[in-house]
């Protein structure tokens, strides 16, 4: 368990780090890629060559007369719910990091861009039931309050149920949010709750996974566990028809996964915990725009 300075200190980095991709990388693109809840009056000015002909307001250019244009911009305040999964399975990671620790890095990095545009944030963090609920709010100090708990927080529970999730997202948040769900998607049924969510929200999966995820090394007998039921196996690596059928698993649950989000209409990302995150998502972020 993490000291007290080591958290402070980590959190620190933290921040340092995704301060600045927020504010030097992803500004324009995070601004362009996600809407506001509609357009807002602004004010009245004399018409311009080029302004649409329809928001011309006639009783002002009766009044002085000659045209006058009305001029709205974006309602730009949105709320950004980071749904992280904390569940057993996220501890895995064989290369760079963990799915854990690669998952604490890109909802640093959305918090802060999302405050960054002054948008609001908040978390649910849940493994087979909600675990931690942070309500969206602005600011910095809030931001840090995320972190702290994406660094900290140990689940009770070790399974993974996204259908509570989504529920639980579905009936805290009112008003048209834009969801990132970040997990390995190593989890049962969840389509409905899906489609539901994203017919009012916008949606984005973003499953992060590991090499070993897809394939298994030839290393000869191993003992391996699951991290979320404890069951113990020993398993042959160096039976090639293993490998090539637990290779076929990963592409088969992965094929479904996509099916979901494309049926759903949501978008999905993969990252594996191995490759530069920042540059997946500055191009997710520019495909939108």
């Amino acid at each position: 368990m993490l000291t007290t300075e080591e958290i402070i200190r980590n959190v620190r980095e933290l921040e340092i780090r995704s301060r600045r991709l927020a504010s030097h990388i992803f500004s324009g693109e995070y601004h362009s890629a996600f809407k506001g809840r509609g357009m807002l009056f602004k004010e009245v000015r004399e018409y311009q060559p080029g302004d649409d002909t329809r928001f011309i307001d006639w009783n002002v250019s009766a009044r002085f007369g000659h045209p006058y244009s009305k001029v709205f911009e974006e309602e730009r305040e949105l709320t950004v719910m980071l749904m992280v999964d904390i569940s057993a399975s996220g501890l895995f990671g064989t290369l760079i990091r963990r799915k854990k620790d690669l998952i604490t890095e890109i909802c640093a990095l959305l918090a802060f861009a999302a405050i960054n545009n002054n948008d609001k944030v908040g978390a649910i963090f849940f493994s087979d039931r909600v675990e931690w609920h942070i309500p969206p709010k602005k600011g910095r100090d809030h931001v840090l309050c995320i972190v702290r708990e994406l660094l900290t927080v140990e689940p009770e529970r070790k399974g993974t149920n996204l259908s509570d999730a989504l529920r639980f997202f579905q009936n805290t948040t009112r008003q048209k949010s834009i969801a990132f769900i970040l997990s390995d998607f190593i989890v049962g049924d969840y389509e409905d709750a899906l489609r539901i969510s994203a017919k009012k929200h916008d949606v984005t999966g973003i499953k992060v996974y590991d090499r070993m995820d897809m394939q298994l090394p030839d290393i000869g007998l191993m003992h391996v566990e699951d991290s979320e039921t404890g069951e113990v196996r020993l398993v042959d690596t160096g039976d090639a028809m293993l490998r090539q059928q637990y290779a076929e698993r990963f592409l088969s649950e992965d094929a479904a996964c996509k099916s979901v989000f494309l049926k759903s209409g949501a978008d999905l990302l993969h990252m594996r915990t191995d490759e530069d995150h920042v540059r997946i998502l500055k191009r997710f972020f520019k495909g939108r725009t």
